[in-house]
This record gives structure tokens, sequence and C-alpha cells, in this order.
């Protein structure tokens, strides 16, 4: 028997110290550093860096893309951060909210030699703490060592890489019948994965069949669109009309991911708003904060859908990505339904591109 966390634990407190602006110590094949996302960064803990030794700032190839700044590491780069840099400078490569109104400072010279896993990890670890992905890291040595004699924690990416790959477990932690409008005869399930991350819900209409293609939808959380009524994106008319179908036939499930702004997080969405209101779209906001077009993993809602015992739909969707992500793993789609609703002119230019972009058939 044992006290001590296992990996998983260990990741899900990783990544809360990121989120707090406290330092992860990192190694792998010969390769230690102690990261902190630039987010969360502050001008005490820089110094305390800065007395370590030499800096590197670690992006994504998108971001370094935005910067002109040479990515040799693939979907990373290991940018060496000048001896004169400060949090401002720090923060202005990281943050892309003053690119057009501040010249970037450089020229940014990238690392190419050496092991790349352990910035990789920590932007990916940045990523799922909902920050910006881009860390601060110095090289430590002896890195247990360094861990415990500052209260850090450690990870060991020999133990943790096939977890930060993988999807965590879910497990259903209740269910209950919840009324709606479009039919009383309604049922949540709140499913809670085993990695600390946020809980997702299935709400189940009817009794749907599980030997037959169920009616659903796989929605993504927006706080904007689903609640406040935003004008910016369809996401709240598709959560009300994919309801209003699934009541009307009588039996469906809609799965509510919390995979807010296609997996960035609510505050990176905002982020891309701004970036938007400078004449960006919405695939190049997000290429300059340094995320793909989309981060959410589809995987989460296969998992759900099997967990309660459906192996095919009629899948309610504008995206081919999710018909392919349900086929690959494991939920056969027979047939996908349409959902087109919620074009108005403040979001005509962003359906547009999401059509030409990112293959929404619209």
């Amino acid at each position: 028997m044992t006290l001590s966390p296992s990996i998983t634990e260990l990741l899900a407190r990783a990544r809360a110290d990121f989120r707090m602006g406290v330092p992860v110590v990192l190694t792998d094949d010969g390769c230690s550093a102690v990261a902190v996302p630039v987010e969360t960064l502050d001008k005490v803990r820089l110094q305390d860096f800065v007395a370590i030794g030499p800096l590197t700032l670690a992006i994504t190839a998108r971001r370094a893309e935005t910067l002109k700044a040479r990515s040799y590491d693939d979907d990373i780069a290991r940018i060496k951060v000048p001896m004169s840099a400060n949090l401002d400078w720090i923060g202005a490569v990281a943050d892309p909210s003053m690119d057009l109104k501040a010249a970037m400072k450089g020229p940014l010279v990238s690392i190419r030699e050496g092991n790349a896993s352990v910035y990789r990890a920590a932007i990916l670890m940045a990523k799922e703490a909902r920050l910006l992905p881009a860390v601060l890291t110095v090289d430590v040595d002896r890195p247990i060592e360094f861990s415990k004699r500052n209260g850090l924690t450690f990870i060991d990416l020999k133990l943790a890489s096939p977890v930060l790959s993988e999807t965590s477990p879910l497990h259903s932690v209740v269910s209950a019948n919840l009324p709606l409008e479009v039919s009383e005869n309604s049922r949540l399930h709140v499913f809670r994965p085993e990695d600390g991350a946020e809980e997702h819900y299935a709400v189940e209409i009817g009794r749907p069949d599980r030997a037959a293609p169920v009616l659903a939808r796989l929605h993504s959380a927006c706080f904007t669109g689903d609640l406040l009524g935003s004008l910016k994106c369809d996401c709240g008319p598709q959560l009300r009309a994919a309801l209003k179908k699934i009541g009307e036939e009588g039996a469906g499930v809609l799965l509510y991911l919390s995979q807010e702004g296609r997996g960035i997080g609510l505050a990176n969405k905002m982020r891309a708003y701004s970036l938007q209101d400078q004449g960006f779209d919405t695939v190049e906001a997000n290429h300059r904060l340094g995320f793909e077009d989309d981060e959410r993993d589809f995987r989460i809602g296969a998992g759900i859908l099997k967990e309660l015992g459906f192996r095919s739909v009629r899948l309610m969707t504008n995206n081919p990505a999710k018909v392919r992500m349900m086929k690959t793993h494991g939920v056969n789609v027979v047939d996908r339904v349409p959902l087109k609703v919620g074009l108005n002119p403040l979001n005509a230019k962003y359906l547009d591109t999401k059509a030409k972009k990112s293959g929404h058939i619209l």
C-alpha cells in the first residue's frame, strides 16, 4: 500500500501548479529542466530562473511561424532568451496581443541540437491547463534533488509520456431524471475523467434503443454562445436546434463536452476574439496564439457514447472531422444529419472561414 500520488495525479498537480505560476521539474533521456508558463510568470520567479542559468523559451511551431522564427523540432521551437530580456520581452514573444502595435524584438535564435521532449511536454501541459502555449525553461542538474529542495512537482516523462498521449479514462459519476422543455422524459449523466480535468455531460432524451443508431449531437461547451446568446458564432442555435430535433423524434442523446473554444479554454478564446477584432479570421487567430485550428479531443465523445451503450449514431454535425473521428474510435456513423442554423450578419465571415479552412459543410 502507498499513499504516494500516481503519475496521473502528479500531472494533475503539475497543471494546477502551472495555473498558479509554480514551476515544475521535468526530465527525460538525460535532459532535465524546470519550467513555468509565461502567462503565469512574474518578475520574482524570472529573477530566480536567471540565477540558475541560460533561459530557453519554448513555443509552438504555429507561434514560431507568426514570429518568423525557425522551428527545428517540427511542432515546437526552442528560442534562446537574450541575457538582456525582461518580462515584457518574454511576454511579447508568447502573447500575440501586441504583435501589430509593437515590432517584435529579434532576430529570434532557435535551438537546433538536443532533446526537445521536455519542452514539448511542458507546452502540452500548458495547453491542458488552458494557458497560452509558451513556457520558460532553464536546464537543471540533479532534477530530483532540485525538485525536493524547492518543493516542486517532479515529472519523469518516461512514466508520463504514455499518459499525456492518451485520453484520460472517464467514469460515470451519477445520472438523474431532468425534465427539459423539449422533453420531460430526459436524463442527465455526469462523467468525470481520472486526470482531474473538467467533467463532461450526456443528455439522454427518451429511452433510445442501444441496438439501433441513435440520433446524437457532440456539442462543445460555448459559454458565450450557449448561455449569453453571442452572435459571433452559431453554437447556441445549434445546441437548441439539436435538443429540439431530438425532442421531436422522442429519443436521442446530446453530449455536452467541456472543450470551450475548440479546446483552448475561454480565456484563450477571448484572446482569439481580440485578434479577430484586429482583422484575423478564426483560424489565423488560433495560429497566432500558438494553437492548431482545433484542439478538441473527439475521443472523449466516442468514449462516452460507448459507455452509454451506443455503437452507432446518426450524427448531427456540419463537421466531417467529427464523423471521421467517431468511426476511427469505434462508433459507426450511419448518417450525418446537417445542422445549419444560426447564420447572422455578425458571424457570416466566421462561418465562411469554417467552411473554407476547416472543411465544415455549410
